[in-house]
């Protein structure tokens, strides 16, 4: 048996912004095993410094960390210039760090301090990534710039109104940017991943991986597949490597169908019939 799997991101340079934990992790470890050179971008130095010391032992010096609050002009910079004077260029920038911000799902209990953080992580944070990667692609005529949106994206009433507006705002901005960055062979799309038990999302929830993991099967369109990071990251190799040499101004919904129907119709109808047969 032919063990071989060729490496779809061979030769690459890659930044993976909050790349030390979640969807980003799983993407710093796929990129790396699909042959990449990849900076982890995070304020969250000691998870991401121990991935990086994990997997130098199989990478070598392919995989290095530097600190990285999104929100900070310098640091994003920083980043990028890191990226550049240790491996030479920059040929996949994955803006994913985001925050769920506050479960406030009114309008009338929205903290203000919290929407504006939550823009300023998701929506800043973004722009910044873009902006900075684009001053070093824009020259090389080349590059990929990857946004992690959400199916909050092009599903209504589930989410917060802050996280809701701030994944629009991405999608907004990469069609905005596919359009300004076409002109120099630059790529730029987005992944809106559906629910997944990250850290994220069970810290948010304050529920355990099983119980979010049981949540989302039960409600999802796509049965017997439990989802996970690594579909993200798997998405990302896919818009990140040549394989997706034409494919510019998407957003991915990686969420096993769920935002294609509304079920909540047939579900009244099911237990509107339980209900009364259980009455006769």
């Amino acid at each position: 048996m032919n063990d071989f799997i060729p490496k779809r991101l061979e030769g690459k340079v890659a930044i993976v912004t909050g790349g030390a934990s979640g969807f980003g992790e799983s993407t710093v470890r796929l990129f790396a095993k699909h042959g990449a050179k990849v900076l982890i971008a995070d304020v969250q130095d000691d998870l991401g410094q121990s991935l990086c010391n994990e997997l130098a032992t199989t990478f070598n010096d392919d995989v290095i960390y530097v600190h990285c609050d999104v929100t900070q002009d310098s640091d994003v910079k920083n980043a990028v210039d890191t990226a550049v004077s240790t491996f030479g260029k920059l040929d996949i920038m994955f803006n994913n760090a985001g925050i769920p911000g506050n479960l406030d799902f009114t309008i009338l209990d929205s903290d203000n301090d919290n929407f504006k953080r939550v823009f300023d992580v998701n929506v800043f944070g973004s722009f910044l990534g873009a902006k900075h990667a684009a001053r070093v692609m824009i020259p090389a005529r080349q590059g990929v710039i990857l946004f992690t949106s959400s199916v909050a994206s092009v599903v209504s009433g589930e989410s917060p109104h802050s996280y809701t507006m701030s994944k629009h705002a991405v999608v907004g901005l990469m069609k905005n940017l596919c359009v300004e960055l076409g002109q120099y062979g630059i790529r730029v799309n987005c992944i809106s991943p559906g629910s997944v038990s990250t850290p994220l999302v069970t810290n948010a929830m304050g529920l355990g991986k099983a119980e979010v993991d049981d949540i989302v099967c039960a409600s999802t369109v796509l049965k017997g597949v439990v989802p996970a990071a690594e579909d993200v990251a798997e998405a990302a190799v896919f818009l990140g490597g040549d394989g997706a040499r034409y494919v510019t101004g998407v957003n991915l919904v990686v969420d096993g169908g769920y935002s294609t129907t509304n079920q909540s119709y047939s579900r009244v109808i099911k237990q509107t019939f339980e209900t009364l047969a259980k009455k006769l």
